[in-house]
């Protein structure tokens, strides 16, 4: 009998220990509320490029800065969060990070693509940017997306503009990058022969590298962005909408696009535009 009892109890025991592990399992459906985890340690963990200006940078300080840095913090500031922790990734690896349980969250110029929407969730837009070309100032041949065919065009890896490259630019030689800087760097020094990047990402690095490009042709998409997280998480997914919606309404969005995208940014009109866009 005693024999049968510890049996019994080492059973319920081992039982329970895998219910325990089996709620943190990031990625899935019995995932725990991370929401309630965040404001219960007062810490929220929060991925970036850090190398995607004016979005996600570093500071002369070398500390994380940029718009999403700043809507990261003021989101987490009303979700009563009181620390945010920046985790430094490329956009290959958001999707990847999220499920691994790398960091509860991703702010950084991410769109919700059909394929991403698979495999994680997305708050509501926080952000909205157009994509461009760019080209070396003594390239009169590439005017647009019509005379792309045959270049040598870079990309960020895993990012929106290579996914809507690779799709659209069939006749061009597409080459990801893992680090936006050096796309950049290698467009300057001749190695590519275009770039596609958003205008203020490609303007920064223009003007902060002082780099021979310039701005060609239309704008080829407009892409929104918006918070990812893993799915199952409905409460984060509330919090964040509310906060975000207060956000745009309060005119704290625009403050903030105003102070790190540029003076004449209408940052909840023209995600209102894309959305229309899109729908």
């Amino acid at each position: 009998m005693k024999r049968f009892l510890f049996w019994k109890r080492a059973v319920v025991a081992t039982g329970l220990a895998l219910c325990a592990a089996v709620t943190i399992m990031p990625g899935t459906a019995y995932a725990a509320d991370l929401l309630a985890q965040a404001r219960a340690s007062g810490t929220i963990r929060v991925a970036n490029t850090q190398s995607s200006p004016p979005w996600s940078m570093l500071d002369d300080n070398n500390k994380p800065a940029g718009y999403d840095v700043a809507v990261a913090r003021e989101v987490a500031r009303r979700l009563g969060i009181k620390n945010v922790v920046f985790v430094a990734d490329s956009f290959k690896n958001f999707v990847e990070g999220l499920n691994a349980g790398k960091y509860e969250l991703v702010m950084n110029d991410l769109t919700p693509t059909p394929e991403r929407q698979k495999q994680v969730d997305f708050a509501d837009p926080y952000g909205v940017e157009d994509f461009r070309i760019f080209v070396r100032t003594d390239n009169n041949d590439i005017k647009g997306r019509d005379t792309l065919k045959g270049k040598r065009v870079g990309v960020t890896t895993g990012s929106s503009n290579e996914s809507w490259a690779r799709a659209h630019l069939k006749d061009s030689d597409i080459r990801a990058y893992d680090n936006g800087g050096l796309v950049f760097n290698d467009l300057g020094s001749g190695r590519l022969d275009a770039v596609i990047i958003s205008h203020f990402g490609g303007m920064k690095y223009a003007n902060v590298n002082r780099l021979p490009v310039k701005e060609v042709g239309e704008p080829l998409i407009y892409q929104l962005s918006a918070p990812a997280m893993i799915k199952g998480q409905p409460a984060l997914r509330t919090a964040l909408n509310k906060v975000i919606a207060d956000m745009m309404a309060d005119g704290t969005l625009d403050a903030l696009a105003k102070r790190w995208v540029g003076q004449n940014y209408d940052m909840v009109g023209d995600i209102a535009k894309a959305k229309a866009q899109k729908d």
